[in-house]
């Protein structure tokens, strides 16, 4: 299973708990890229650029996707990089949607790359809303994730028992 969302939308949260409840390992793909490059991500943002930190993270993610027999956390602009896309196909992929106010809440103040600058929230915002296309066509499922942790694992384990896990048309 894999899960996907913007960031604050509780992805390695509620992944430590799905993983736990199915007795399966746990994967957060930027924390494995931190631990491949032994760099942190804002470091690499800052150093080489969104387009490099890109890359890495496509190698990674392939990577785990291709290796990894549990639950993947993916990092919150996986899903626009094109090579990622494609190693997502046969995977459950369960989107956790949230909201721009509970998303951003949950992040304000941490050192996230993409939301440095004057307007924070309105950059949150505008970059949930240019993904959400994404995440919504390559989902086999969709939980809303303003929900209590709980309440958001629960509903992901439900998808499991909802059929298969096609997912919608590639935009690639």
């Amino acid at each position: 299973m894999v899960l996907a969302g913007f960031m604050g939308a509780g992805k390695s949260s509620v992944g430590r708990t799905v993983a736990n409840r199915l007795g399966v390992g746990f994967l957060d793909t930027d924390v494995e890229l931190e631990r491949d490059t032994g760099r942190r991500i804002p470091d690499i943002f800052a150093t080489d650029g969104e387009q490099a930190f890109r890359a890495l993270e496509a190698a990674t993610v392939t990577r785990v996707l291709d290796e990894f027999d549990g639950v993947v956390a993916l990092g919150g602009g996986s899903v626009t990089v094109p090579a990622i896309r494609a190693a997502l196909a046969g995977h459950h992929l369960v989107y956790l949607r949230v909201s721009p106010a509970a998303g951003f809440a949950r992040v304000a103040g941490s050192d996230r790359p993409l939301l440095a600058g004057d307007d924070p929230r309105g950059t949150y915002a505008a970059l949930l809303h240019e993904r959400a296309a994404l995440y919504d066509t390559l989902a086999a499922a969709t939980v809303d994730a303003d929900q209590s942790v709980a309440d958001v694992v629960e509903a992901v384990l439900a998808t499991l028992e909802t059929g298969p896990s096609a997912r919608k048309d590639d935009p690639s």
